[in-house]
């Protein structure tokens, strides 16, 4: 099957672009150029503007200053997150609204066939671009296509006349993701195309959009599908309200990050380098001058006194350049680099027994949500809990941890916990950014700040920002910032990589790596799953099938 073509009268082009809601600038001065055929991932934390971008290059939304340039003879096509249709509409409602461009196309195509007996040579040529553009879409097996791509998404056989209020969320974002690719523009703009798709799913959409021979814009926090299908990166830096752009794909995205982090930990040791030889210089200049007699003997006047005041005069002017080249320094300070992401291990706590497990459940029952037969957590286990959508693994953290009681069954806990919990705990949270983190800390919430900065999560304006005002990346970046500053045995993760940047996600596992507690993780991340080294343990209907001991 063919899949878009690339054209190189292509243009997707942002020249000095700003984007503002209300009194919120989003988007400042961005420019950017996509090249014909290019596959570009873009990335940043959620909030950060990335979805901003893709409805500027779709034309859903108009910037406040500068220009957006987007030319795409094979057409555009447009996923977002939600379908923009009512509950009422029906299936082929949402396939209409997909193929809309290649309808038109046969449409005018039809009008065009009525005039061709008294056509003038321009009309002729303008019916044969119609039908070129419309053959190299392959119009005429859309409808075909339709089917191919709802089978291949897990949705074979829908029924057109069904409501969309009678699908689930993930039927919705699957059959807008399968009409979109059907239509097969020149030019697709992808908003999270992976979400609520399963690994095969996807690994038939990454190879679908490998083939694809147009341009691919992608919004993803997905890694695995940014190492395998994007040849360059985009990431939105929502501190300038800019853009990033990087070469080769993800892995030189990571290569360049960590060329800049060592670069800028090189020129803050210089800097600091350069204050101690300022400093020596000062001190060493104030000894010399100490050491210079005040004032010569009533009775002398000659030579001696004039070397003396020379003197005096030339170490009252080094001081004064070396303190001046210091304050110069301390105004452009270069501040460290934020050290990597480090969970604050607890695995000495009072009462814990080296050879005991932190955890015991036995014949653990909630509902009919989850059994539990026999489950160990060791001192140092790493454990992965998978299983579909339902089958209880939210709540066997939530039993883990202690904040749910089962209905039958022994939990015997000996461990002080950490959980990251897949729902927003921050959401319509009460108080500062700063207050929210020192909460049931001792001190004053000012005495915690510089510990919050430390960790590179937050910086020091966003401290005082209302946390009822923050994205769900920047809540969920709170949650972490809590998480790893508080002593813990075992960590409880459940989908610990949602709303966080890819980038932010790598410092995450390294964290885990480096962390000498026990931890239980239940994600989605097909690259987090895949890098596992650790016990797997598979719910099925919330039942343990067999006994399990986490080791």
């Amino acid at each position: 099957m063919r899949i878009g073509h690339s054209s190189s009268d292509t243009q997707l082009v942002l020249s000095g672009v700003t984007k503002r809601y209300d009194d919120k600038i989003v988007l400042s001065e961005v420019s950017l150029t996509v090249r014909p055929g290019e596959k570009v991932g873009v990335i940043g934390d959620n909030g950060s503007g990335k979805s901003t971008l893709l409805r500027l290059l779709a034309g859903r939304s108009r910037p406040d200053n500068g220009t957006v340039t987007v030319t795409a003879p094979g057409g555009v096509g447009y996923l977002a997150q939600t379908l923009d249709l009512p509950a009422t509409a029906l299936v082929g409602d949402a396939i209409d609204l997909a193929l809309a461009d290649l309808r038109d196309l046969e449409r005018r195509i039809r009008q065009a066939e009525l005039r061709l007996g008294d056509a003038t040579p321009a009309e002729l040529a303008g019916y044969g671009d119609l039908v070129a553009r419309f053959e190299a879409r392959e119009g005429y097996q859309a409808g075909t296509r339709v089917e191919i791509m709802l089978n291949a998404l897990g949705l074979p056989g829908l029924d057109r006349n069904r409501p969309l209020g009678l699908l689930s969320g993930g039927q919705r974002s699957r059959l807008a993701l399968a009409a979109t690719l059907a239509a097969a523009p020149e030019v697709l703009l992808l908003d999270e195309p992976t979400n609520d798709l399963d690994d095969q799913a996807v690994a038939w959409l990454e190879d679908h959009l490998r083939n694809h021979r147009g341009t691919l814009i992608a919004v993803t926090h997905d890694r695995l599908f940014l190492e395998r299908v994007t040849s360059a990166i985009v990431e939105v830096d929502d501190e300038l309200r800019t853009v990033h752009r990087y070469g080769n794909g993800y892995p030189g995205f990571l290569q360049a990050k960590a060329a800049a982090r060592a670069r800028w930990a090189r020129e803050h040791q210089e800097w600091r380098a350069e204050v101690a030889r300022q400093e020596a210089l000062a001190d060493s200049h104030a000894h010399r001058l100490a050491a210079i007699p005040r004032k010569a003997p009533a009775a002398f006047s000659g030579a001696g006194a004039f070397r003396a005041r020379s003197r005096a005069h030339g170490a009252m002017s080094r001081i004064r350049g070396a303190r001046e080249r210091l304050r110069r320094l301390h105004l452009d300070r270069v501040a460290p680099p934020a050290p990597p992401l480090r969970f604050a291990a607890h695995v000495t706590a009072a009462g814990i027994d080296a050879a005991g497990p932190l955890v015991e459940l036995t014949d653990v029952r909630v509902g009919e949500r989850l059994h539990v037969e026999s489950l160990r957590i060791e001192p140092g286990a790493r454990l992965l809990v998978t299983g579909p959508n339902g089958a209880g693994k939210t709540t066997l953290l939530h039993v883990l941890a202690g904040e749910l009681a089962p209905d039958t069954g022994t939990v015997r806990r000996v461990a002080r916990v950490g959980h990251l919990r897949q729902q927003d705990g921050m959401a319509g949270g009460a108080g500062t950014v700063l207050e929210a983190f020192a909460a049931e800390r001792p001190g004053d919430p000012a005495e915690h700040a510089d510990a919050l900065l430390a960790l590179g999560l937050f910086r020091a304006a966003q401290l005082a920002s209302p946390v009822k005002t923050l994205s769900p990346g920047l809540r969920r970046r709170l949650e972490l910032a809590r998480m790893v500053s508080e002593p813990a045995d075992l960590l409880l993760l459940d989908e610990p990589t949602n709303h966080l940047s890819p980038a932010l996600v790598d410092d995450l596992e390294h964290a885990l790596a480096g962390y000498e507690g026990a931890v239980v993780i239940v994600t989605h991340d097909r690259r987090m799953r895949a890098a596992f080294t650790g016990s797997h343990l598979e719910l099925n209907a919330g039942r343990v099938t067999l006994p399990h001991v986490a080791a």
